[in-house]
């Protein structure tokens, strides 16, 4: 799992049967805590906003975590990050 930020959506209209109502948002890793720093595009089930930091999990934990198993999906995002130890200078910037 990493934590990062949402940095903005991707748009598709045409997309596998499966994934037919989701929305996705591109986030930014948070190098601050060691994450890869190439952007991802996860799957977004739970809201998450442009600006906020999130929790993504990877693999099939993503899968398992927007309850997709048997999706095309490779990352999710599955929490919303309020606060945390660490996080101080990194979720208010």
């Amino acid at each position: 799992m990493i934590v990062g930020k949402v940095v903005g959506s991707v748009v598709s209209t045409r997309k596998n049967d499966k994934l037919v109502g989701s929305k996705f948002m591109v986030i930014e890793p948070l190098a601050e805590l060691g994450n890869p720093s190439k952007k991802i595009v996860a799957i977004d089930d739970i809201g998450a906003g442009i600006g906020e930091i999130v929790l993504v999990a990877l693999g099939s934990a993503a899968r398992i975590g927007c309850n997709m198993s048997e999706a095309p999906v490779d990352a999710a995002i599955v929490g919303i990050v309020d606060s945390g130890t660490g996080l101080a200078g990194v979720i208010h910037s």
